[in-house]
């Protein structure tokens, strides 16, 4: 259960040893760190019925909360998911360490030779809700890339992180690598997540994965510097020209194959020329799998028996079998639709018109920007990263999926023979 009064030496020790893990994990070898998240793969193989049965414990504890069904989703680790995150580990491994990589060098006039190299970031800190699988996703990247890191899973998955904690301090234990390099606060609260984001003497970057409010929370509270992952208010755009199948399988697969999710579509909105041609068969579709459609005045006009759309709805991500639909009359007037309720985070047009194609890529302002493919691909994992730290919304560091070159800095390597600037 969670600590009513916050033991700040107590939590201090730990973001300390986290600290000093760091510097072993900084010099740590390729071998060293993949040998770590082999024994980090094999142990979720091993202990699956382990995780699975404190997963069920979360999962009552949040049904008789009301926890919410995308929530609900999100938090669920069932045999199936715990293998793909155990397969998942394995990617990683086959990723190139990105340490000590060199981004560039030269030799100065003087005879100086100067190389700019990554390095690890030092100790992230996360901080996330109901999302146990985040709990390795991060881990995992960050220990391939030699961070130490702080963890904040939430009460609603505090039975399954302890589990899936107690994985990774075996799996760094077994191959000599320090166990403090993982960290939790989730038994201090809110005030320890409080704590870690004012932590700037151990913290060096706080990364937080969640909903639109614990995000705003993060960066209004935070004292360490924080790398923004956003809520996904996504939108699709078909054009006049989107072809009817692609915008039917398209839509659908966006939407429905997993709606508690950030890429998952949102809003749809349709050229005026193709409404009558397209709409019928994509909200057939999409009804069919059980989507409640919001929609505005001219696709109620088609479609009596959907619900009005509000400005509220415009502005939300669902995270449920939900989504906006409405009718535009130009490009321009999609453009700025997405423009004033996107979260930057993905966005999509389904066309044949290479001018509306290649217009909608350079003014579209997000992390991920499509041509007649589904959102549901702006993830780590698709992009070949093994897993993702979160999806950055920003534009300072990173953006987009973040995978092991994103939790990386450099630093300037200068190399002399007692040179002396003249």
């Amino acid at each position: 259960m969670e600590q009513t009064d916050l033991d700040t030496a107590v939590l201090d020790e730990r973001l300390a040893a986290a600290k000093q893990a760091s510097y072993r994990l900084a010099r740590a070898t390729t071998a060293e760190k993949d040998a770590a998240l082999e024994q980090v793969s094999t142990l979720l193989r091993t202990r699956t019925a382990d995780i699975v049965a404190a997963n069920e414990r979360d999962l009552d504890a949040g049904r008789a909360s009301g926890l919410a069904a995308g929530l609900l989703d999100r938090l669920t680790l069932d045999e199936r998911r715990v293998a793909s995150i155990a397969d998942a580990v394995l990617e990683v491994i086959g990723l190139t360490d990105p340490i000590g990589e060199t981004l560039s060098g030269r030799t100065l006039p003087s005879g100086v030779r100067i190389d700019q190299v990554r390095v690890p970031l030092g100790v992230v800190g996360a901080i996330y809700e109901a999302r146990p699988n985040v709990t390795i996703d991060i881990a995992v990247l960050a220990l391939k890339s030699g961070n130490a890191v702080v963890l904040r899973g939430g009460s609603a998955a505090e039975q399954t992180n302890r589990v899936l904690i107690s994985v990774l301090h075996d799996a760094l234990d077994a191959v000599g690598l320090p166990a403090e390099a993982v960290q939790t606060v989730d038994d201090f609260g809110r005030a320890g997540a409080r704590h870690l984001m004012q932590a700037r003497d151990y913290v060096d970057v706080l990364i937080p994965r969640g909903s639109a409010g614990l995000i705003r929370a993060v960066v209004d509270e935070a004292r360490v510097p924080v790398i923004e992952t956003g809520a996904g208010v996504v939108h699709m755009f078909l054009d006049e020209s989107a072809p009817e199948q692609w915008a039917v399988d398209l839509v659908h697969n966006a939407k429905v194959q997993r709606p508690s999710v950030c890429n998952a579509l949102e809003t749809l909105l349709v050229h005026r020329d193709a409404a009558e041609r397209l709409l019928p068969s994509v909200i057939d579709r999409l009804e069919a799998s059980g989507v409640t459609v919001h929609a505005d005045e001219r696709v109620r006009a088609l479609r009596p028996e959907a619900l009005p759309v509000t400005d509220d709805d415009w502005a939300t991500e669902h995270m449920s079998l939900d989504i906006s639909v409405g009718i535009v009359d130009s490009l321009d007037d999609a453009l700025a639709h997405i423009r004033r309720y996107s979260t930057k985070h993905t966005e999509s047009i389904i066309t044949n018109d290479l001018g509306n194609a290649e217009r909608f890529l350079n003014e579209v302002d997000a992390a991920a920007v499509m041509v007649n493919a589904s959102t549901r691909f702006t993830d780590g994992a698709e992009f070949g990263f093994g897993a993702e730290v979160g999806i950055s919304t920003q534009k300072l560091h990173a953006r987009g999926p973040m995978g092991l070159p994103e939790l990386t800095s450099t630093k300037w390597i200068v190399r002399g023979a007692g040179h002396v600037r003249a």
